[in-house]
């Protein structure tokens, strides 16, 4: 996976009232099958909840998940409170459910990427493993 000794740490989370967390769960396995640290929020969380989880749990990664239709809504709020709490730098990649028309939006909201249905596992652990990579990069660099 990576070539520190200190595993990459990434939260996945299911902000709203989603209760669907199949796809979650799919993901977490896969990046913990990869050798990253999974902490997992989860069903029903806030967007402060996630990004103070975060936060506490020092994360490289914020991964979201939802299935609602609400995610041009609550992605952004993650990504906001991760900001207002200094956190800026954790980056944040959604997935689940999302129309393409969707996608430059959430994009341009501050999200690093996004997977919709059909994406290869290997695909998404490897932007985790990117965006982990070049967090860890901004870190040492402070």
């Amino acid at each position: 996976m990576n070539n520190q000794q200190t595993p990459f740490r990434v939260l996945i989370g299911k902000p709203g009232l989603d209760g669907h967390d199949r796809g979650a769960k799919f993901i977490a396995r896969a990046l913990r099958d990869e050798g990253f640290e999974v902490i997992y929020t989860g069903i029903r969380r806030t967007a402060a909840e996630i990004a103070a989880t975060a936060i506490q749990e020092d994360v490289d990664v914020v991964g979201l998940s939802s299935l609602s239709g609400a995610h041009l809504r609550l992605f952004p709020e993650v990504v906001n409170e991760l900001r207002s709490r200094g956190a800026e730098d954790i980056p944040v990649l959604g997935g689940g459910v999302i129309p393409d028309e969707d996608i430059s939006l959430l994009l341009e909201s501050g999200l690093n990427a996004i997977f919709t249905p059909g994406t290869p596992a290997t695909d998404i652990i490897q932007s985790f493993t990117t965006a982990s990579k070049q967090h860890r990069d901004h870190d040492q660099k402070k």
